[in-house]
């Protein structure tokens, strides 16, 4: 799937459907993420934001519609006007380029925070010992963690975790990062410490999908902004454009309740 300009989107979605059960969560989502674009989705609770998010890592499955990463189908394989679902091995190969932030930072609270990054490069991609050691030590100090790679999780605050939890996700070579809600579990005060490592890595050229409640971020770093509600993209544009004038009566009523 590549654009007129001839640069192949990093996220693609066409009509991307979900249920559980009879529960219709995402009711046809098309969406793109250009290389490089950082997209903070915003949106009220179960309006399907999360769960775009693990669709696009196959952690949902689809229900109806495609979705592409890097111009590749995620989950499937075409054969003429069929799809076909890839193997759970194929599958967790294409994750491998994709990596991903969650509200909980579920790291292994009884491995140090360097072998924490250190573990999946050496099960996952076969890295020698003392190159994921080295790897792991560069990225703690990226995060601002370089003191605490000898540390266990439970001796660092939420936000040190998380920041851990973001230097383990870089440790695969991520192409594409998606956070969900990464610091919606955290204290106000460490809120910050997070939001600056996400800046560097936008800086840096990081493709990522945000899904927030940090309007602020979404404003300074976002290049859009997409508000979704009960399953549908209502609307999506320029975060400085939108957040100060939005043209929708639900996003309106929505950015009035969260910037009061």
């Amino acid at each position: 799937m590549t654009e007129p300009s001839g640069i192949t989107p990093m996220v693609r979605s066409e009509g991307v459907h979900k249920y559980f059960g009879r529960l219709e969560v995402l009711k046809g989502i098309d969406l793109q993420v250009m290389p490089g674009e950082v997209m903070c989705v915003i949106g009220p609770s179960g309006s399907g934001k999360s769960t775009f998010l693990r669709c696009i890592n196959h952690l949902e499955k689809l229900t109806a519609g495609k979705l592409w990463v890097d111009g590749e189908l995620v989950g499937y394989r075409q054969k003429g006007d069929k799809l076909y679902e890839l193997r759970e091995n194929e599958v967790a190969a294409k994750r491998r380029e994709i990596g991903m932030v969650f509200q909980r930072f579920n790291l292994f609270p009884h491995m140090t925070v360097c072998e924490n990054v250190m573990e999946a490069p050496i099960q996952v991609r076969g890295v020698a010992r003392s190159a994921a050691r080295e790897r792991a030590l560069t990225l703690l100090d990226s995060v601002g963690l370089a003191d605490k790679a000898t540390a266990y999780p439970r001796e660092l605050s939420g936000g040190q975790q998380q920041r851990v939890a973001i230097a383990r996700a870089l440790a695969m070579d991520p192409k594409l990062m998606l956070f969900d809600e990464p610091t919606s579990a955290l204290d106000p005060e460490l809120v910050g410490e997070v939001l600056t490592v996400m800046r560097r890595l936008a800086e840096d050229g990081m493709t990522m999908v945000v899904v927030t409640h940090e309007m602020g971020f979404a404003r300074e770093v976002g290049d859009t902004l997409v508000f979704m509600d009960g399953g549908v993209v209502v609307e999506q544009g320029d975060p400085r454009e939108v957040i100060p004038n939005p043209q929708h009566e639900r996003t309106k009523a929505f950015l009035g309740k969260v910037l009061s």
